[in-house]
């Protein structure tokens, strides 16, 4: 046991400076020792290797093994672990042979194909435990395609590729060193970092309380309470899961003390923390890799997804306060309410990075790691300028571990899709597959936006956002583009519906990591959150046929599109639920139903009259619910 404990302080040492170095080379990088790209992208699969076998040893599932077993793991971990540093360094100390031989496509190089191979296997162990199987199993399909693909007729047929061939194109920017690994190094391992350090300064107890606060008094205050904190945390946070651990174990349990069904509680939090991967500013880190593929400025994704994530929260905050009328529950009580005073000044450490981050990026056009880099440095001042909770070294230090270990399993999806994406475009699989679904859709819009969204939902079970999106938008994109669809729109209808595989049964992992919390079905916490987030799986379609809804500025276009945006929301919650201040017949929800059908299509006379029919009808409702009780 001694010599447990003291290899586990060895591993705990080696992870804090680990995590340090990663974060000054980083940091260097864009400021003051910059390095030729893919040599940066050897540097940051290396140290994420060394991380991801720290963090996921191979006995971690098996606590109660023996001594022997435990060391024969530790072996084998240290081993992978010197193979991956070995294989990265051969691409670091030797780069100008490495891109010189990959340049001019030389496969007589013997340590290439070898690290090639190690490299290779390494990324897929490392998925399997960060990740589970689906994306290493993908990744072997997509080799396995590209071995015996010369043998298969018709549309997938290709050419004879043999096994150095392909292992060359995996070992190179087309493959694990290409665009997600670059998106990883490059954006989201510097926002990573910006939300370690939001969280190690106590930013999901603040973002908590901030919530009671302002809604806690309100009937069904936890469930709101949980929208907004999820909402704020979630758009920080790269996995739904994780913010479901995270926020849920305290949202969850408030949530059915106060009244709610324990699969509306569960739903409620899977939905809320699902849909902060596609609320700007951070969206997840999505709207980095979505940028990077499309050529599309951050800025610009972060305004145009604005309605449509505004539209998906106002659904389910309405879902759940009709939840709260329908059975009569109450807010929290007085005492288990912050101070909202003290709550917003506790939350300004926070909101003030956040604005930090938002005006470099919007308002000064600087770029996003610049602007990450500079966010963090605000987020570390105000902690330190902070007098009631002054962040200290050991927050520091926390920051720093956090930042290294949200690494891992980013890099594990980003690598490993790079794999894929290698593949694509070694056979051309990817545009054979977009001209399938063109066919399939009989060169129909409709169809083919239908048959995406299944692809998507289930090349997305069980894989974080980020990676879901990258194979998806390698596959799909290209038909929806062919189709007449604006590129930003086809990219945001994928990440939408890669988003949304998080709570769409049968594998819905979101919902399933709330239903452990909330100590309920996981099938019935997974229908319930498809019906909470029905305006997510709406939302897409809707953009795709009106690019108004992506469209953000102060003028009157905004102001029409943001009111039918509010009709819509609206009028699907009261007609799925069947109440406004009491219930309401049959009719009147069908009413509703057709008014959102309306209010949504791109026709401006009648989307107007429907959102002037529904303001009208829902006043009329609200205020007879008012003068009722004093007639009474």
């Amino acid at each position: 046991m001694k010599t447990e404990g003291l290899y586990q302080k060895f591993v705990r040492y080696v992870i804090l400076l680990v995590s340090l170095y990663t974060i000054a080379f980083h940091i260097g990088q864009f400021t003051f020792a910059r390095m030729p790209s893919i040599k940066f992208y050897a540097l940051h699969v290396m140290v994420a290797i060394v991380l991801i076998f720290l963090y996921y040893p191979l006995d971690r599932k098996r606590p109660e093994a023996s001594k022997a077993v435990h060391t024969i793991c530790h072996i084998v971990d240290w081993a992978i672990i010197i193979l991956g540093v070995v294989a990265s360094l051969y691409v670091i100390l030797n780069f100008d042979a490495y891109v010189d031989d990959m340049q001019n496509s030389v496969m007589t190089n013997k340590m290439i194909y070898f690290f090639g191979i190690v490299l290779v296997l390494i990324i897929l162990e490392s998925a399997r435990r960060t990740l589970g199987l689906a994306l290493p199993i993908i990744a072997l399909v997509a080799i396995g395609y590209a071995l015996i693909a010369h043998r298969i007729p018709g549309l997938f047929g290709n050419r004879q590729l043999t096994f150095k061939r392909i292992i060359f194109a995996l070992f190179s920017d087309r493959g694990i060193y290409g665009t997600p690994t670059a998106t990883c190094a490059n954006n989201v391992f510097l926002f990573l970092m910006f939300a370690a350090f939001l969280n190690a300064s106590g930013a999901d107890k603040i973002f908590q309380d901030f919530a009671i606060a302002i809604t806690g008094r309100k009937r069904g205050g936890p469930a709101k309470m949980a929208v907004v904190g999820s909402a704020l945390f979630g758009t920080i946070s790269g996995s739904c899961v994780a913010n479901v651990v995270s926020t849920g174990s305290f949202t969850i349990p408030l949530m059915k003390r106060n009244g709610y069904r324990s699969a509306v509680a569960g739903a409620v939090e899977s939905v809320a923390s699902t849909g902060g991967q596609i609320m700007p500013p951070i969206m997840g880190a999505a709207a980095f890799v979505m940028s990077d593929i499309t050529g599309i400025s951050y800025a610009t994704i972060c305004l145009g997804a604005i309605i449509p994530a505004l539209m998906y929260y106002i659904c389910l905050f309405k879902m759940i306060d009709l939840e709260a009328v329908k059975y009569d529950i109450k807010g929290l009580d007085e005492s288990m309410i912050p101070d909202l005073k003290e709550s917003l000044k506790r939350s300004l450490k926070l909101f003030i990075p956040i604005a930090v981050l938002l005006v470099l990026l919007i308002g000064l056009k600087k770029s996003p790691m610049v602007s990450a880099i500079w966010s963090t440095l605000a987020v570390i001042i105000c902690g330190f300028l902070d007098p009631k909770e002054r962040m200290t070294v050991k927050d520091l230090s926390e920051g720093c571990v956090k930042s290294g270990k949200s690494l891992c399993s980013v890099l594990s999806a980003c690598a490993t899709a790079g794999i894929v994406v290698g593949v694509f475009s070694l056979t051309g699989v990817g545009l054979k597959f977009s001209n399938l679904i063109v066919r399939m859709g009989g060169s129909s819009l409709a169809v083919s936006l239908v048959l995406s969204m299944l692809v998507c939902i289930i090349l997305g079970m069980g894989l974080p956002t980020t990676a879901a999106y990258i194979v998806c938008a390698t596959v799909i994109a290209p038909a929806l583009t062919t189709l007449g669809l604006p590129v930003f729109a086809a990219h945001l209808f994928l990440l939408f519906f890669a988003s949304l595989s998080a709570i769409t049964p049968p594998v819905a992992v979101a919902s399933y990591a709330a239903a452990g919390i909330a100590k309920e079905n996981p099938m019935k916490v997974g229908w319930t959150s498809f019906m909470l987030g029905i305006t997510g799986f709406i939302l897409p379609f809707a953009f795709a046929y009106n690019y108004d809804y992506l469209h953000f500025a102060f003028d009157l276009t905004t102001l029409i599109t943001l009111l039918s945006g509010i009709t819509v929301s609206l009028s699907l919650a009261i007609g799925i639920q069947g109440y406004i201040e009491k219930k309401i017949s049959l009719p009147m929800r069908a009413l509703f139903i057709a008014l959102a059908v309306v209010a949504i299509t791109p026709y401006k006379v009648p989307s107007a009259i429907a959102v002037a029919i529904f303001f009208a009808l829902y006043f009329l409702a609200k205020r007879q619910a008012k003068v009722a009780p004093a007639a009474a």
